[in-house]
């Protein structure tokens, strides 16, 4: 009886193990070259920068860590009851990690800041650029976000380079606010954020894919 109790725990902390190797679970971001960018009409709805917030999540073998970006400016036009494009800067010098205590979070920031990372030094800041916007979503039911209302499409820029992205969001249109919300997964190498990206470093190995939460609350006359 022993014996079993023991495999079980066992089996269970194995579990528990292989779970923190895995990314968040999000729709995977699908990553091409950069699009043009076409200009759109309609009204501008500018982002409230105190109730919008972006969030991410790094992985590795023996856990993970989560932090914010703070966002600087953006908005979203609309036309009727259409949401037609938008634009955001992102401050990525405001890179912070909130799930260590302050001396963990403090190294951690420093080391996210610096080459290996973000570079925030030369690259301070990140845009993100809506490029197409689909009402309704594709295979909804092979989805993480089954409430997505629309598939959005932009040029995301990191350090210095700019890649198109595709994901599920879910849009609300009330009266003269407009809510977004995504929950994906991107590959950082795409953006050449490459550093500790190698399994042979076993426990010290971080996971290209990075989660992105991303809630933005915008209105006219904001």
């Amino acid at each position: 009886m022993y014996k079993k109790e023991f495999l079980l725990t066992v089996f269970a902390g194995s579990m528990m193990f292989v779970s923190c190797k895995e990314a968040p679970e999000a729709d995977n971001a699908m990553t091409t070259d950069a699009q043009n960018v076409e200009q759109v009409s309609g009204a501008t709805y500018e982002a409230n920068l105190s109730e919008s917030k972006v969030e991410w999540i790094g992985t590795k073998p023996i856990g993970r860590h989560h932090g914010t970006f703070v966002l600087k400016d953006g908005n979203l036009v609309v036309s009727g009851d259409d949401l037609k494009g938008g634009s955001f800067v992102i401050d990525i010098a405001s890179v912070t990690p909130d799930d260590q205590d302050a001396e963990g979070n403090a190294k951690l920031q420093g080391h996210l800041k610096s080459e290996d990372f973000f570079h925030v030094e030369k690259y301070p800041e990140g845009t993100f650029e809506i490029t197409n916007v689909t009402e309704g979503v594709a295979d909804k039911d092979n989805l993480v976000m089954k409430d997505a209302t629309h598939t959005i499409t932009g040029n995301l820029t990191l350090k210095g380079v700019t890649k198109s992205i595709t994901f599920p969001a879910k849009v609300n249109m009330e009266g003269d606010k407009v809510t977004a919300d995504a929950n994906f997964n991107i590959d950082r190498t795409q953006w050449n954020i490459v550093y500790g990206n190698d399994e042979s470093l076993g426990d010290k190995f971080i996971r290209p894919e990075v989660n992105l939460q991303v809630h933005l609350v915008t209105g006219q006359n904001m």
